[in-house]
């Protein structure tokens, strides 16, 4: 089974940085697409940003200038650089990608266990 492990969540005062990773756990054929989501209390899980094999990326407008989502196929992992953070940014983040485990397997989608950040005013 893959797993993808999150970490570099936080508590962090607003206009500050923190730094994500999400690396997929155990040796696969390749990665398609991945990307990252959050989810605050009371409402649905969002996209926050996402990036193809090619490093085509795309953002949620809220974090357009402020959030970078990058990847290493080499290591299974992408990142998100989240700098001038602000209180609204406050959610539970999570890792996706679509994995293919086996050269002849078709792509699926994983979840991360998700990652605390908290953004005080």
């Amino acid at each position: 089974q893959v797993q993808l492990v999150e970490s570099g969540g936080g508590l962090v005062q607003a206009g500050g940085s923190l730094r994500l990773s999400c690396v997929a756990s155990r040796i696969i054929f390749s990665i398609n697409d991945m990307g990252w989501y959050r989810q605050a209390p009371g409402k649905q899980r969002e996209l926050v940003a996402r990036i193809t094999r090619e490093t085509i990326t795309n953002y949620a407008d809220s974090v357009k200038g402020r959030f970078t989502i990058s990847r290493d196929n080499a290591k299974n992992t992408v990142y998100l650089q989240m700098n001038s953070l602000k209180p609204e940014d406050t959610a539970v983040y999570y890792c996706n990608a679509e994995v293919v485990r086996y050269s002849f397997s078709s792509p699926r989608d994983y979840w991360g266990q998700g990652t605390q950040v908290t953004v005080s005013s």
